[in-house]
């Protein structure tokens, strides 16, 4: 089963070469990385290219910086992704070695798969290196506490032992529903599900998503202890209220009209490609976070 793994990212190049160590370090190998680039300048394309060189099979798909447009960027990788499994993430989001191995292990026809994340806390964020990615060191508790982590709830997705994560899962009473940034699907499915909505920005975008594949029959499977990776701290100033109030409206129809599929899909997407990488000159912050527009 060939694997794509579709990582979105914008500008934030330091935290998405954390997030390509650990791609780096994968004990699966026969995957291809799709970045999807919603608009970051030169520097992370020379960042991939220069990965790209230590053999890390990338895959860079950009469009120009309009605002946060990350459902019409993946829909742009989705396409451009030649697996027949797609697996999704963010580049803020650290795999550990086996967390291609945990996604392909437990794919099913008729389901897609849900994980989750420990979030790290800023210094322990900036205190990663990639030879802790490499050990794994950067997926233990103790680790993250001897880089003064504060306990949380969150942490019991590393600290329960190997042997007895498939028994957490099982017993977890967290819903598996689609999360972008841990979740994984067969490509047909999502295809037919005519992939993200576009119309939606930052916020339940990912759930709305997966609600429609819930209703085509595709069913939720919890790996959250069983697939890993760690969040890197950082903010998000690309949050607005009123994208939000929208698409909680459209979450409500898609539930309450059991749509399972969207016409502001992929087959809604431009044909005329994109022009090159070209510099910022202002409009959203350089550390990640985007600039609400009035």
């Amino acid at each position: 089963m060939r694997l794509s793994v579709i990582v979105s990212t914008y500008q934030a190049p330091e935290r998405l070469e954390k997030v390509l160590w650990g791609y780096l370090a994968q004990s699966r190998r026969d995957f291809e990385l799709v970045v999807a680039d919603d608009g970051s300048t030169e520097e992370t394309a020379r960042l991939l290219a220069r990965y790209g060189d230590e053999g890390l099979p990338i895959r860079h798909v950009w469009q120009k910086d309009d605002g946060f447009r990350k459902c019409r960027i993946l829909n742009k990788a989705i396409v451009a992704a030649s697996g027949e499994y797609l697996v999704f993430s963010d580049g803020d989001l650290i795999p550990r070695g086996d967390f291609l191995a945990a996604h392909a292990t437990h794919a099913r026809r008729g389901r897609f798969l849900s994980g989750g994340c420990v979030r790290l806390p800023p210094e322990v964020s900036r205190a990663v290196t990639r030879d802790d990615v490499e050990t794994g060191r950067a997926f233990s508790v103790r680790w993250i506490r001897a880089r003064g982590g504060r306990a949380s709830r969150g942490w019991t997705k590393l600290a329960v032992p190997d042997f007895a994560a498939a028994a957490a899962d099982l017993l977890t009473t967290t819903r598996p529903t689609w999360n972008g940034g841990n979740a994984s699907g067969w490509r047909d499915d999502i295809v037919a599900a005519n992939g993200f909505d576009e119309r939606m920005g930052y916020g339940g975008q990912d759930r709305e998503f997966g609600r429609r594949l819930e209703n085509a029959g595709v069913r939720g499977y919890g790996i959250r202890y069983r697939a890993h990776c760690v969040h890197l701290d950082h903010d998000r100033g690309y949050a607005d209220l009123r994208t939000i109030r929208r698409n909680k409206a459209i979450r409500r129809h898609t539930r309450s009209r059991r749509v399972t599929r969207t016409p502001f899909g992929i087959e809604k997407r431009d044909a005329a490609p994109d022009p090159p990488p070209t510099p910022l000159r202002g409009g959203r912050s350089g550390q990640g976070g985007r600039v609400r527009r009035p």
